[in-house]
């Protein structure tokens, strides 16, 4: 395959959601009740939540700039809302990005607890055949707390750089540490996953499979996948992929302090000492750490791969608006993934909807406004892009090829329109590479197209993912494909222009859209494909 799949594209020269809802049980009940796969579930009004409040949250998501692919909020132990925006389902994974960092500190804290060690432990007393020929004063100070809490004294995130041979132990080992170790705040991901290669170094397993029989099998969560590094080590600090009710259990683990089930797993002390503040993120240039404190969800303090938030929760997050938000004082759980380039904005929505829906008791019964919040949760979508479906130049174009001009790692590019479905197909020197999008409705299936699908960190992804694709023609000569990679957050878009027997193709991935929105520059189209 190519060495950099996101810039593959970009250089290719083409010529031209379901709910359930029953009746609550005591609290007091719940604390016995045994859960097995699903949590159970209530009504909101009888775990104190205005269903009213819920469905303005949800008509406030639909206004906001972000896309949500689910939601689910506990109650007393009780899933009281849940949906899933079409084509995300309920029994789909999707890749958590940094709230996998929780998962590899609740990792670190079963490995305290069984003696394997201890966070004050130097981190290169475990790899001493990996150090650096000369080993810094700095670096001999690091310790496992000083990775939980990110504060290794590196003057910059080292994740990138660590990924640039397969080695990235070595590598991390090698990178210079500007600051004494504790001293200060810096996100970065190249510490979680030396916290995951010390779980694999002193268990002889691999992050998940270590949790596998101490989190994930007594929570009943099952079909998990985590990236590796080149070497076989889970990235740590992100790769994780995990349905949304495997989030909110995870939650609720936290919320019982390590109890699933009436059986303490994880120490309580633990719990409490991997949740509560370590160490302060600086305030932004010109502004006060009193006003960060105000507004910022970031500015709350960090814990060991958690964050403080306001109203005295905690929790876990990642790119893009993936959430497991403890909530202690209301007893409470938001989970939720999805694509956003406004994570702060999405905190609003909670505070000013989710937060503000929770009463003390319980709420008079609702049912005429419970069963519109039961269909507007299973009604949820993301509806693939409709202008028209066809174009009286199909004829013309359908089954030709167009060869690639300018690029050598690809031959030719073909469009196959049959019925209502067109098939794309990408031939390089490994192939083809197809993906067959329905006509204004998604068609599901699998692809390998080189340089998808988008992604934030350079881990490579299995080349084969699962999508979703549909296809709207903008005009007579524009056919437009959206290809959404159901067990990511993104999605790409590929606007395809025909004139004159030749294709222009405009492509964008959705990371760049958020994070670009509002730079026509990114747009320009790419050079075209003229006809073979």
């Amino acid at each position: 395959m190519f060495p950099n799949r996101r810039t593959f594209l970009k250089q290719v020269s083409l010529g031209a959601v379901g709910v359930s809802m029953i009746s609550a049980l005591p609290e007091s009940v719940m604390a016995q009740e045994i859960v097995r796969r699903h949590l159970p579930r209530s009504t909101p009004e009888v775990q104190g939540v205005s269903s009213a409040e819920l469905l303005a949250f949800l008509d406030a998501v639909a206004k906001s700039d972000s896309e949500f692919h689910s939601f689910m909020l506990i109650r007393h132990g009780h899933v009281v809302a849940e949906g899933w925006w079409s084509p995300y389902a309920a029994d789909l994974n999707h890749m958590l990005y940094s709230l996998s960092k929780s998962f590899t500190s609740t990792a670190i804290g079963f490995a305290v607890s069984e003696g394997r060690l201890t966070v004050d432990d130097p981190v290169i007393s475990f790899f001493p055949d990996k150090l650096p020929a000369t080993v810094s004063d700095n670096l001999a100070a690091l310790k496992v707390k000083h990775l939980l809490t990110m504060s290794a004294g590196h003057d910059k995130d080292s994740s990138h750089d660590i990924q640039k041979t397969n080695d990235w132990v070595r590598n991390f080992l090698a990178h210079p540490i500007a600051k004494p170790p504790g001293s200060m705040f810096l996100y970065n991901s190249g510490e979680s996953y030396m916290l995951s290669a010390i779980i694999q170094m002193v268990t002889g397993q691999r992050t998940i499979d270590y949790l596998c029989p101490r989190l994930f099998e007594p929570l009943d969560i099952t079909g998990m996948t985590w990236e590796t590094c080149p070497l076989g080590i889970n990235t740590g600090g992100w790769g994780l992929a995990l349905p949304t009710e495997a989030i909110a259990k995870f939650g609720l683990f936290y919320l019982h302090k390590g109890k699933w089930n009436g059986k303490q797993l994880l120490p309580v002390a633990w719990v409490e000492e991997a949740t509560t503040f370590k160490i302060q993120q600086p305030p932004s240039p010109g502004q006060t750490l009193e006003d960060a404190k105000k507004n910022s969800e970031w500015h709350q303090g960090y814990c060991y791969q958690f964050w403080r938030t306001r109203h005295n929760a905690f929790r876990g997050d990642g790119a893009m608006g993936q959430y497991c938000i403890v909530m202690p004082d209301q007893d409470a759980i938001i989970a939720v993934t999805g694509e956003s380039g406004d994570m702060p904005g999405e905190f609003e929505l909670f505070w000013g909807h989710l937060l503000s829906s929770m009463k003390d008791g319980a709420l008079p019964p609702a049912p005429d406004v419970q069963a519109q919040l039961k269909q507007r949760l299973a009604s949820l979508a993301l509806l693939p892009p409709k202008v028209q479906s066809t174009s009286p130049i199909i004829p013309q174009i359908s089954g030709k090829r167009y060869a690639i001009m300018g690029n050598p790692n690809v031959a030719s590019v073909v469009f196959k329109f049959h019925g209502e479905k067109c098939k794309f197909t990408l031939t390089d020197e490994q192939g083809d590479h197809s993906i067959t999008c329905g006509i204004e409705h998604w068609v599901d299936g699998t692809s390998d197209m080189p340089d998808t699908p988008p992604k934030v960190s350079i881990n490579p992804l299995p080349a084969t993912q699962k999508i979703k694709a549909s296809g709207t023609w903008l005009d007579a000569n524009t056919f437009q494909m959206t290809w959404r990679f159901y067990e990511t957050p993104h999605h790409d878009t590929v606007t395809c222009h025909f004139e004159g027997g030749r294709v222009r193709v405009v492509y964008l991935n959705s990371i760049t859209e958020k994070k670009w929105q509002d730079h026509d520059e990114i747009r320009v189209p790419l050079d075209g494909l003229r006809m073979g």
